[in-house]
C-alpha cells in the first residue's frame, strides 16, 4: 500500500468521493452533512490522502487546519472492496503522523450516529479518540458524533555531527 498527499485529479478519486458523498446523504439528513466535495477539498488548508495498491484506489482521508495546533480530520473513506482490510487504520496513522510533523496538537472529527457509522466509531476509539462538543463552527445535533484526542510533539531527529578524527599514528 503507497499512500500519497494528491492532488485530487485523477478520475477515481473524484468516484470515491462521491461514493462518499452519496453513503453520507443516505445515512443521515442534508443538514446534517458536513462532507467535502472535490472542490472544497482543494482548499490551502486541507491535506488530502490517497491509499493506492498499483493503479486501484483503495481510500481516502484528509486533515484540515483550523488553527496552527488544532486539525480536523475529513472525508475518511475505504473503496467498498477493501473493506476490513486495515486501509482506514494506514491512512488514519499517515494523517496523524503528517499533522503532528505539521505542529498540530489535537485532532478532532465528526462523525455520523447511525449504524452505518459504527465502524468510523470503532476506528477512532482504537486510535484513542474520545466524544467531546462540537468544534469549530459545528453545533450539537442527533445526527453528529464528535471525537478529539492529543497528538504527541514530534520533534525533528537531532542533527549529527561528524568530528574529524586524528589520522592513524598521530
Amino acid at each position: 500500500m503507497r499512500i500519497i498527499v494528491d492532488d485530487l485529479s485523477h478520475p477515481k478519486v473524484a468516484a470515491l468521493l462521491n461514493e462518499h458523498l452519496a453513503g453520507m446523504y443516505a445515512s443521515s439528513p442534508a443538514e446534517c452533512v458536513y462532507a467535502l466535495d472535490l472542490s472544497a477539498l482543494q482548499a490551502p488548508e486541507i491535506t488530502f490522502l490517497t491509499a493506492w495498491d498499483g493503479d486501484e484506489l483503495l481510500g481516502c482521508g484528509a486533515f484540515k487546519l483550523l488553527d496552527a495546533h488544532h486539525a480536523e480530520i475529513k472525508s475518511m473513506r475505504t473503496a467498498a472492496g477493501h473493506l476490513r482490510k486495515g486501509v482506514a487504520r494506514q491512512i488514519l496513522r499517515a494523517i496523524e503522523l503528517m499533522a503532528a510533523k505539521r505542529g498540530v496538537r489535537r485532532l478532532s472529527l465528526e462523525t455520523g450516529t447511525g449504524d452505518a457509522f459504527l465502524a468510523a466509531h470503532r476506528l477512532y476509539l482504537d486510535f484513542g479518540f474520545l466524544d467531546c462538543g462540537p468544534f469549530a463552527d459545528y453545533r450539537l445535533d442527533p445526527f453528529s458524533h464528535f471525537m478529539s484526542k492529543p497528538l504527541p510533539a514530534v520533534h525533528p531527529a537531532p542533527k549529527r555531527h561528524i568530528l574529524p578524527f586524528p589520522a592513524a599514528g598521530v
